[in-house]
């Protein structure tokens, strides 16, 4: 026996209809208020898939803002320094379609923007997103194609802004740790990896 679901019309009959006000909650632009909360939020996870459709999600952050706002069907997310694996990058070059989830801490309510991306080196543009007395390496345009709020049940059902919630840091294992055991670097040991991360966090974030 099976209990996998292979149809919509399965899906449908499991969970009803949307309300009306999740079907009319959809926009196709960035309004006064998508632009506020984009303004304020300092993190977004980056979802981007290749031509076969294998897939990928990525934190991007910084400063409240760091996201650009061109007009109200483009956005730009600035590149920054990071592994050089460009998981995202390459995807984008053979798959144009990407998915952003932006937070701010403490508020429940998410914001979605789907859409179409470009990736461009323009300086004036570049120059604009500048950071740490950097410019990003290069910066990623959204076209807009869908704008809207996801509620926060994900959130308050997980309490992730909640700090007594927080598991205690002394018990959870270490980026190094986790690294170490993974690559099995020929020489590398978790001390060695663990000062490979810090020395980056402390002079390449930009």
């Amino acid at each position: 026996m099976t209990h996998e679901i292979n149809s919509f019309e399965e899906l449908r009959t499991l969970f009803g209809e949307p309300s009306e006000l999740a079907k009319r909650k959809v926009i196709s632009f960035v309004d006064e208020h998508c632009l506020n909360y984009i303004a304020q939020s300092p993190f977004l996870v980056l979802s981007t898939s290749d031509e076969k459709g294998y897939t990928d999600a990525s934190p991007r952050g910084d400063a409240p803002g760091f996201v650009l706002v061109l007009d109200k069907n483009r956005i730009v997310i600035p590149d920054r320094p990071g592994n050089k694996r460009m998981d995202s990058l390459k995807n984008i070059l053979s798959n144009s379609r990407v998915g952003l989830l932006f937070l701010i801490p403490g508020m429940p309510e998410t914001l979605r923007v789907n859409g179409k991306a470009t990736l461009s080196q323009e300086p004036e543009l570049l120059e604009r997103m500048k950071a740490g007395g950097k410019n990003p390496l290069l910066g990623i345009i959204v076209e807009v194609e869908e704008c809207y709020i996801q509620c926060g049940k994900a959130l308050k059902r997980s309490r992730l802004w909640n700090p007594e919630s927080w598991t205690d840091s002394s018990t959870l294992p270490s980026g190094a740790e986790i690294l170490a055991a993974h690559s099995k670097l020929p020489g590398a040991t978790e001390a060695d990896i663990k000062k490979r991360l810090e020395e980056g966090y402390k002079n390449r974030l930009y």
